[in-house]
Order: C-alpha cells, then structure tokens, then sequence
C-alpha cells in the first residue's frame, strides 16, 4: 500500500466513522494532498485485490445482466490500458470517451486513469456538430465510441485513433474487443502527479457555449470524498444514480463515490422510463442507496410509490434544487427523506443535507466537510452576506475545485476573482448555517421592483396536482416592468385550455404574494440540454418574442 493510499483510506475512513455526525466530520475532515496519486492504481486495484465482491450490476431491459466484481474489473481495465498504449495512448493523451451504461465505459475510464491519459466524456446523444467542437477544442487524440455511433465521426475532421465497442468490425476504426485477449499484467509508465490532468467536461451549455471544466488526479476522485459523505455511502452498498454518461453527475455518483465506499454499482439500462419497472429492479437488486434528478423524482411521484417493498436507506437529488412538496409525497410513501445537495460540473458537493443533521424545509443544507462556503454581497463583493453568490474561498482551496476553464484563462481569472472561486448561483443562508437557493444570478429577476426567485415560483406551482413541470421566467410588462411567465408541462390527465389555465392561476393567487403572482401562463414542453437542464434562455427568448399561446390572469377575473 502507497503512502497515497494510506492518506486516502485515513480520510475516507474518518468521514464513515463520523457519517451521522456533521459537526465532527465538517470541522475534523482534511483533504489527504498527496504530491503523487493515481486513484485507479492507488486506490481501486488495492481494495481489488482478492475481491469477490460485485463492483459493477448492470441490468437491460430485456433482463439481461452484466455482473463484474472488483477483482474482474481490475483485471480487465490492465488488459485494455495494455492494448491502449499499443494503439498509441500516452499520457496526457485526449481521450473522447463515448459510450453508454456498459461495462466498456468503467473500464474504459480505470485504463485511461492507469495510462495517465486525460478523458473528455461525452453522451452518446450528441451530434456530429457537438463532436467536432469537442474535437477541436479538446485536441482529441483518440475516440472511444460505440459501434453504432461511429457514422457520426464520419465528417469529424482530425488524425485521431477511432475505436468501436461492440457490433461488428468498421472499416477505419479498431475493435475495442480484441483488448480481451493482451495479458492482464499492467505496469504504469510512471508516477502520476496529484496535479496531473485528468478529465476535460463540456458543460451543459444552458446559457452559452459549452465551457471546458479541467479537473486532476486529485480534484475528481479524491474531491468526491464529499459526494460519498453527502449520499451516506458505506462498504457494502449497493448504490443506483440515474444520470447519462458523458456529464460529470455520472463520474460523481457512478464511478468515484460508490467506489470511494468500496459500494457496488448499480445500473438500470432503460430506454424509456418506466416507474414501476425501476422499482421492481430496485427491489431485486437490493438497492440502499439513490440518487435522481429532480425530473426523475417528479416522474416517479406520479406512480405508485408504494410498489417499491423495500425503500433504500438514503436518497438524495442533485442536479437542479427538488421542490419541497415532491420531498414530502417521497417521505410520505417511503418514510424516508430526500436530501438535496448542491455542486456543479467544477466542483463536488459544495452544500448538502448528509445523513444525521436536521432538515429544513427548502434548504440545500450546509457546506460538506472541507469547503468553506461563503456568499458574496451582491453590491460590496464582500464575504458574510445573508444573501448572496456563493462562492468557495481560495485560501482554502478545496481538492473538489477544478484547476479551471481549459484554454479561457480570462475566463479562469473571472470565475477565481477576488480570492473565491464565485459559482454563478444565489442563496440565503440562516442563522445555523443553512443554505437555501435562490437561482442563478442571471435568472433571478425584478417585478414591481421585488426581486423574484423563480424557483420559489416553480415549487409553488408543483403543489399544484395538474402541473409536472414549471419553468417560470420574466415576460415584459409595461406598468412592473416585468412580471413571472410560467411555461408549464401538465400532469397526465390534465388538458391544455382556457379551463387548465384558470384552475392553476387560482392556485397562484392562493399560495403566493401579490407581487410574485403568476401573470402569464402556458402550455408546453420545456425546452432542455442534453444533460437534462431546462434551458431558461430560450423560454426567455420566447417570451420577449411573444406568443399567441399566452393565457393572461387579467382575463381570468
């Protein structure tokens, strides 16, 4: 065992032992700094070693199943890092990694990180234009695709290496299935500095171009220390996320969390959703612990939760903030409480509800062990506002905090300014400590010279039984200069008109103050990322424009 290894297990083992104890985990926790350190080799092949135990459980909707144990996977990501490195893979090497829930994926990501090369993941849904700008902007080396994606490349300019997994051989690309067939010894070319490059991510792209978020050796796997501490992650585990590989949600709780905990992974390979099919498998593989998107909490909330026997230990939400009254109709079914936590792409769990502390209403929670949250003044820019950004303080640099924007450093030294690494999201914080989101900076708005959240606005709105989604964002009003516009996804059940419409502005009327009332309202699909995020940008374009579909609430009185 490294002396990496060892200053990893001590930190990991500090935050099992104090699980439910938020006060002693967040003011003992340091963040082991080794100057060397390569999780896949100093962490995953040791707890390997020997094991039997099921690392990865991957179930398909035809009910079959891949079922591979710590062991097996150690074993198979040294044949293909052996048979990488012989197609040319060196360290430092951009490797696209396009791939679905399959085995390929995880062992794809072990032999990279043992290569020392740096992965830019990618989901499978991306288009021909998407993958060309990641190309480019990522000076992709190799590509690692599944076989029936591989046509997308076809007008993707560059000299990189193309390798196919699974389907028959393609003219042009290698097949990733003779790497099966190397010896199983792998021995690294060198050390792997804590430093060292390792991811690239292509954000989500919800507002503009995708920025490219650069993280290490050390800021992923060992930053995620936290997300296993906020999901309540122990040995033994067995832990389903429900996220699409290629954003960093996957890497936070389907690869380094799970595996921070030696917790088996589990995968659910649908391809539409089904709620009660979920929890079917769920119970089966005996799931104790769960992490979904809001928009999946929201969809199962419309099914019968009781048809899961056995609810998992922990669940938690990520992503987007959960609407209070969808963590209530959870509890009520399950007995068990929703814990929100807050991140982003350049970052691991910031804020969270972690097992054992109190839970408010609305609140986010409190900074995870080893960040130092503070809100920025919106005017002043000074640290210990009540309401404000929040932002991470630099001179204690968390490890789960990119090195920065690869290739922009004007936009690096914006985001780093001022000694806080400031996140682009507003919160108020209470007495105790508690952090409640507001929005992003750029979608919190002014009516009637009020500031509105429109997030206030939306979990209003989802009390409601006919609404399954809301987006709320400004539309022009010559008297309050802008009022809240909602765009709304119905229930099943409901339908779309004037009756719909009066139904749901008498609800506003009901639960909200005068000044945050809806004003217009209307019907649709909400326009999203491919990650899953509702793109308030172009629903406020929308509006701006104008549209014959707006229902008004003066024509309901």
């Amino acid at each position: 065992m490294t002396t990496a290894t060892e200053m990893f297990r001590r930190a990991r083992d500090f935050l099992l032992e104090h699980r439910e104890d938020y006060a002693t985990a967040y003011e003992g926790f340091r963040w082991p700094r080794p100057e060397h350190f390569n999780w896949a080799l100093d962490w995953f092949d040791e707890i390997a070693e020997g094991n039997d135990r099921t690392a990865l459980h991957i179930v398909e909707e035809d009910g079959t199943e891949t079922r591979l144990s710590f062991a097996e996977l150690s074993e198979r990501s040294n044949r293909v890092a052996r048979w990488l490195r012989e197609r040319g893979v060196a360290a430092e090497d951009r490797v696209l990694v396009m791939l679905g829930n399959q085995a390929e994926l995880w062992e794809t990501a072990l032999a990279a990180m043992k290569l020392r090369a740096v992965v830019i993941p990618a989901t499978p849904l991306l288009g021909p234009a998407d993958l060309a700008d990641r190309v480019e902007r990522g000076r992709v080396k190799h590509v690692v695709v599944r076989a029936e994606d591989t046509a997308k490349f076809a007008d993707v300019p560059g000299a990189y290496t193309r390798i196919s997994v699974g389907g028959l051989p393609r003219e042009g690309w290698e097949p990733y299935e003779d790497a099966y067939a190397v010896p199983a010894d792998f021995v690294p070319d060198g050390p792997t500095l804590a430093d060292d490059p390792l991811m690239l991510y292509f954000t989500s792209g919800t507002t503009a171009r995708p920025k490219l978020v650069e993280h290490t050796h050390t800021s992923y796997p060992v930053g995620h220390l936290a997300t296993m501490y906020w999901i309540g992650l122990k040995p033994g585990d067995v832990h389903l996320n429900i996220s699409s590989p290629g954003w960093a949600k996957h890497a936070w709780s389907n690869l380094f969390a799970p595996w921070n905990a030696e917790a088996t992974v589990f995968v659910f390979n649908y391809t539409r959703f089904d709620a009660a099919r979920l929890m079917a498998e769920m119970d089966r593989a005996g799931v104790t612990t769960f992490c979904a998107p809001p928009t999946v909490w929201r969809m199962l909330i419309q099914a019968d939760l009781g048809q899961l026997r056995t609810p998992p230990r922990e669940i938690v939400a990520a992503g987007e903030p959960l609407n209070p009254e969808v963590i209530e109709q959870v509890r009520r079914a399950w007995g068990v409480a929703v814990r929100d936590g807050f991140g982003q792409t350049e970052t691991a769990v910031q804020v969270s509800n972690s097992p054992g502390q109190q839970l408010k209403t609305g609140s986010m929670g409190r900074p995870s062990p080893g960040f130092r949250v503070e809100l920025l003044d919106p005017v002043s820019g000074a640290p210990g506002a009540t309401e404000g950004e929040i932002a991470l303080d630099l001179a204690a640099r968390p490890v789960g905090l990119m090195t920065g924007y690869h290739g922009d450093p004007d936009r690096t030294a914006e985001a780093m300014a001022g000694g806080y690494y400031r996140t682009g999201d507003i919160a108020t914080r209470d007495a105790e400590g508690y952090l409640t989101y507001i929005g992003r900076s750029d979608d919190v708005f002014k009516a009637s010279d009020y500031k509105v959240s429109p997030f206030e606005l939306e979990s209003a709105l989802l009390e409601h039984e006919a609404v399954a989604e809301a987006a709320v964002v400004p539309a022009p009003d010559e008297l309050r200069l802008a009022v809240p516009k909602a765009y709304v996804v119905l229930a099943e059940g409901w339908q779309p008109g004037p009756d719909t419409a009066k139904v749901i502005f008498e609800h506003s009327r009901d639960v909200l103050a005068p000044y945050k009332r809806i004003r217009r309202l209307e019907f649709g699909a909400l326009p999203k990322t491919v990650s899953g995020k509702i793109r308030r940008i172009e629903l406020r374009e929308a509006t701006a424009a104008g549209s014959e579909c707006e229902y008004r609430e003066e024509d309901f009185r």
